[in-house]
């Protein structure tokens, strides 16, 4: 199975809290896989981080299908990635006065799909 990059449809979701480690576990999973087929795994996976990159990844086959008037059955997801975004500081109290700080990061989540080549 070959992958057009020509028509190459990206969906992005930006600032959200989850850590990108996290993310990217469920990414490696559905990198290179058909659009049906990664509707599948992430429905059945136990990760809280399938919901947003379910998310995500409809949104790029809407945008394929109404942008470029691709159809959904013949979508193959060519890029997955989560890069690092903003960490919200937050401070902890701690003994004699002081304070720790909490970093509570956030990931944008980028998928891009394209069309497969039937030879």
């Amino acid at each position: 199975m070959a992958v057009d990059t020509t028509t190459e449809t990206k969906a992005i979701a930006r600032y959200i809290r989850m850590s990108p480690h996290k993310v990217r576990r469920v990414l490696d999973q559905i990198r290179g896989r058909s659009y049906r087929e990664a509707l599948i795994i992430l429905e059945f996976m136990p990760y809280r981080a399938c919901d947003p990159v379910l998310k995500v990844l409809r949104s790029a086959a809407a945008n394929a299908e109404h942008n470029e008037g691709l159809d959904r059955a013949n979508l193959v997801i060519s890029q997955a990635y989560a890069d690092q975004g903003p960490a919200l500081r937050r401070f902890r109290p701690r003994a004699q006065g002081r304070a720790y700080q909490i970093r509570k990061p956030t990931c944008h989540i980028t998928i891009a799909v394209a069309t497969t080549v039937e030879n």
